[in-house]
């Protein structure tokens, strides 16, 4: 992967090349979304103007066909990438993912209401099937009440899917530009990530309360537990890279996302301690606390 930010990085034409030939694939629409942030992050919105203006046009394209995500995970992604350039941290990246996961659910329900209907049927159709015997135990009232929430459900998990590919489309191009002008530099970035008490109570809020506030808002629980659950993989990286936690832990942490029911409930409950604990800040207290610190 680092050979090819080399070969984005050495000029215009090649980074044209990448981003429009990626964009006109749409399962490799976030490599070009990254390429894009990659080359802005770097030279700025002037040098990257050019680069963005042609992957434009086949996400213009993808779009007259129906399909908008190509559009809102690049826009999303040079947003999200327009505040980590003007200096701001990944904590606040990430809090804005939240409000950007909103945007993009308000969206897909109002300007593509119906495309997603019509997905939405299709699923009430196979619900039969796909739900087995479990489907015939349910009374007609009950049917229908799963049959009017499906539209509500696809709608979300396409907002929160575009959320995570958004970030981890960013994350990638923060990746490659410090593997080529400054090595470690994003690593140092993601295992600082912790979030401080009054926002981490805020997002706690969010994924406890979100759906009693109505349908409409139903959104912010896995919305706000995206940043949470993310706080909590930067913890286990930050106490690896202490020395605290051996390198198998993170094995252990990848390998059991395969699990995620289990695994992403205890990242966020991770995240929400660390936010009140501090855990990679022990160590430093300590040592600040220390007596004889600086006298040998």
């Amino acid at each position: 992967m680092r050979a090819l930010a080399d070969f984005i990085m050495r000029g215009r034409v090649q980074a044209t090349v990448v981003v429009v030939g990626c964009a006109a694939l749409p399962l490799l629409f976030w490599l070009s979304a990254a390429a894009v942030s990659l080359v802005f992050l770097r030279r700025g919105f002037k040098d990257a103007s050019p680069v963005i203006a042609w992957a434009l046009l086949p996400v213009l394209a993808w779009w007259s066909l129906g399909d908008p995500l190509v559009l809102f995970g690049m826009c999303g992604t040079l947003g999200l990438a327009a505040l980590l350039r003007a200096g701001h941290s990944w904590n606040r990246v990430l809090l804005v993912s939240v409000a950007l996961g909103l945007v993009y659910g308000l969206l897909l329900s109002s300007v593509f209401r119906e495309p997603i209907e019509a997905l939405a049927r299709a699923l009430e159709k196979a619900l039969p099937q796909m739900l087995n015997g479990f489907y015939q135990k349910l009374s007609v009232e009950e049917q229908a009440r799963l049959g009017t929430h499906l539209f509500p459900m696809v709608t979300g998990m396409m907002a929160i899917g575009l959320q995570v590919i958004c970030v981890l489309t960013l994350m990638l191009a923060r990746y490659w530009q410090a593997a080529l002008y400054n090595p470690g530099g994003f690593a140092r970035e993601f295992q600082a990530v912790r979030f401080t008490p009054v926002p981490a109570m805020m997002l706690l809020a969010g994924v406890m309360f979100g759906p009693t506030l109505g349908s409409g808002l139903a959104l912010l629980t896995p919305l706000c537990s995206v940043p949470l659950a993310l706080a909590g993989v930067a913890l286990v990286h930050g106490l690896v890279a202490q020395g605290r936690l051996s390198r198998f832990w993170l094995v252990g942490l990848y390998v059991s996302l395969l699990f995620m029911q289990l695994t992403y409930p205890l990242l966020v409950v991770l995240a929400i301690v660390d936010s009140l604990i501090d855990f990679r800040g022990i160590k430093s207290r300590q040592r600040d606390d220390d007596p004889a610190n600086g006298e040998g």
